[in-house]
């Protein structure tokens, strides 16, 4: 049983990087056109693996911080992301994410560490400028070093534009976690909608994400209000706000992101 688990919780980061791989040939391709490409707002607390319509060559490096107290409890995450697009359409990314949790009660220690490692792939498979929309689906390796397991998120996206200037946007799939030392399987669906408005001829946009987890426990339901400032054509910081609105979870947080395109 062991065994099947670890090969199972590998397939999915060898499927990310054989892709890589087997892309390599095309990426030395030179003198082609650029494919359409449509320009959709990207959520800022649950981002994507690459921007809808990836083109070959697209870089980016991520850094984020997450704030979140309790009356027991200070959690302060943070995680960087390198995403780069190897052929057209079709965006990888790397992820790490730490935490650093101090407690309010003196008898319990902090704990600093690594906690997850995602591996994500992601294709467009449908970009239309004529609708002014985008479909793709992807795949998200996560492996769970603090708690030991893994866990494998297939999804799908569907984003629209309206008027140039106001983006919708929908991720959901399911997420399917083992953990190794309950020897036990859980399973949770993700559904995250996003709502924005950007400012004409600028890289700023203002707008808010609706993220919600259903699992047998019910469902939990989180607003992330958000702003995101262009810098310059390369640089981006964005800010959100987390407000719980069902579920367990009802502490507030924060979370910040700086966006540096390669």
């Amino acid at each position: 049983m062991e065994n099947n688990k670890f090969a199972y919780a590998t397939l999915g980061g060898w499927l990310v990087l054989g892709t890589f791989f087997f892309s390599l040939p095309a990426v030395a391709q030179e003198n082609r056109s650029m494919p359409d490409k449509v320009h959709h707002a990207e959520p800022l607390y649950n981002d994507l693996v690459r921007d809808l319509g990836a083109r070959k060559g697209e870089k980016e490096f991520n850094v984020g911080a997450d704030i979140k107290r309790t009356h027991t409890m200070d959690d302060y995450g943070y995680l960087m992301e390198y995403e780069f697009a190897p052929v057209d359409r079709l965006g990888l990314e790397v992820e790490t994410d730490f935490v650093y949790s101090k407690s309010r009660a003196a008898s319990t220690p902090s704990t600093n560490q690594l906690e997850r490692l995602r591996l994500s792939s992601q294709y467009s498979f449908f970009v239309s400028k004529k609708h002014a929309a985008t479909l793709a689906v992807g795949y998200t390796q996560i492996f769970d070093l603090a708690h030991g397991g893994t866990a494998f998120n297939p999804f799908f996206i569907a984003a629209k534009n309206w008027h140039n200037n106001w983006h919708a946007l929908i991720y959901t799939g399911p997420e399917i976690a083992f953990h190794d030392a309950a020897s036990k399987v859980n399973m949770n669906w993700q559904v995250n909608t996003s709502f924005h408005y950007t400012v004409p001829q600028t890289d700023h946009f203002i707008g808010v994400e609706v993220n919600q987890e259903i699992s047998s426990a019910g469902v939990q339901t989180t607003l992330h209000p958000q702003i995101k400032l262009g810098l310059s054509h390369k640089l981006a910081v964005g800010m959100a706000v987390g407000w719980p609105l069902s579920g367990h979870e009802r502490a507030m947080s924060s979370f910040c992101r700086l966006i540096y395109q390669l």
